[in-house]
């Protein structure tokens, strides 16, 4: 799935303050070769249907085992083993006896501290992986899942990775024993245990994907197999938010265009940036905040949401929206399956002008048949015009003002919003008040 930088930043895939970012909400991984390759996972959707029913399998396999993942292999595990094999470490000899690994502990005291403590953490290590391929023995494993176990299982077959795995974790090691282990994981197995660390480091990205499905009840969505764009949710809701309000969702090519209204603060960002999430998180192999949810699979997510000045290049704001959607109608011209969403066009300029510049938009984003969009607006007026494109459904938010007090249901309803709110919020926040007494 292509997903250019602006689409992360606008539907919070990463972001510097973790509250705000899916991937920090749903990251449970412990070591930090984990969580890069879980980066690297949430950086590259996929853009074919067979890797992102790969994925899924393998997190579905991981989820009927996830309460028995090994706790031995832990961060601090793996950065005391890179340490060690870094380690300017006074030479080891190859075959320590009982003599000169007595010679080694007294005149080399520092640097044996050091190889025991790590030989230690190589153990739990190999254990830990070894416990890892007991776990997943009987299941029946998908390919990729199943290559890298296989690949796991042939390393540790080597004759001293093999001993530390099959050592307690209480196991006391003579000198000549730490030694002889030392020499071996510094020279002949030192990239077998680089490629162990990797291997472990995918594998727990997978795992992390498993635990949020798990801990937040992600279901799996199904992909519909056809040229057409689709995509439809029931209970659709916002990861991010504590407390969310669930959508029911529907579009298709034959209404390829959801015109959105609804006054501020009524829900119309959540849900397009909900979408966009959902639709994303599909297309890792992963599991979606929504009870249900169908679609076909797309070539590409693009939006148009919290568009920036930028001052330095004496360009304002409304000439940024305009190249944005520039840039959107040059992509989507492809002939490929879109999911496009963009949040209240042309901000940046006044209202008779802005309603000009949306209507000539929509009027020619209709046109293309095999992408679908969602845009919101305060712009209902325009709304009349376009109901002769069939096309274009109308859905909104609705707000109710009692006594200046604002009710929002979240709920979509069918139909276009004509509600102003603005002043009433002036008000209800003094700031009329404070005027008046100017």
């Amino acid at each position: 799935m292509q997903i250019d930088k602006i689409t992360f930043n606008d539907i919070a895939i990463f972001h510097h303050e973790e509250e705000f970012s899916i991937f920090h909400k749903l990251n449970f991984t412990k070591t930090v070769g984990g969580k890069e390759w879980l980066r690297r996972f949430f950086s590259e959707p996929h853009h074919d249907l067979k890797r992102i029913i790969g994925t899924q399998n393998i997190i579905k396999t991981l989820l009927d085992h996830i309460d028995d993942w090994p706790t031995e292999i832990t961060n601090g595990t793996v950065l005391m083993m890179d340490k060690f094999l870094d380690y300017n470490l006074d030479p080891v000899p190859q075959n320590p006896g009982p003599v000169n690994s007595a010679l080694y502990k007294v005149l080399h005291n520092q640097d044996y501290s050091m190889l025991k403590y790590s030989v230690k953490h190589f153990a739990d290590f190999y254990r830990g992986l070894k416990k890892l391929l007991n776990l997943l023995s009987s299941a029946e494993l998908p390919q990729h899942l199943s290559f890298y176990l296989e690949r796991v299982k042939k390393i540790l077959k080597e004759t001293p990775l093999q001993q530390l795995a099959n050592t307690s974790p209480d196991e006391k090691f003579s000198p000549q024993q730490y030694l002889y282990y030392a020499f071996h994981l510094r020279g002949q197995y030192k990239s077998d245990t680089l490629e162990l660390i990797e291997i472990f480091s995918r594998l727990e990205a997978w795992y992390s994907m498993a635990m949020a499905v798990k801990v937040f009840d992600l279901r799996f969505p199904e992909f519909i197999e056809q040229d057409e764009p689709y995509f439809n949710a029931n209970g659709l809701y916002h990861v991010l938010l504590p407390s969310p309000v669930s959508y029911d969702l529907s579009l298709e090519q034959n209404q390829n265009f959801l015109f959105l209204t609804g006054a501020n603060m009524a829900g119309k960002s959540t849900l397009i940036k909900a979408v966009g999430a959902a639709a994303f998180l599909a297309h890792l192999g992963m599991g979606v905040p929504a009870k249900s949810m169908r679609l076909s699979l797309f070539d590409g997510l693009l939006t148009n949401i919290n568009v920036q000045d930028n001052i330095a290049k004496g360009e304002s704001y409304f000439f940024n929206e305009v190249q944005r959607i520039k840039t959107t109608i040059y992509k989507i011209n492809d002939g490929k399956k879109w999911l496009v969403l963009i949040d209240e066009l042309f901000k940046g300029t006044n209202v008779l002008d802005a309603m000009k510049c949306s209507s000539t938009v929509i009027k020619g984003l209709i046109k293309i048949k095999n992408s679908l969009f969602i845009l919101s607006t305060h712009l209902y007026e325009i709304g009349e015009e376009l109901k002769k494109y069939p096309n274009i459904s109308f859905k909104y938010f609705e707000t109710n003002v009692m006594d200046d007090q604002l009710e929002f249901s979240y709920h979509l309803k069918e139909g276009i919003s004509n509600d102003r709110i603005g002043y009433v919020i002036l008000r209800r926040e003094k700031v009329v008040e404070m005027l008046d007494k100017l």
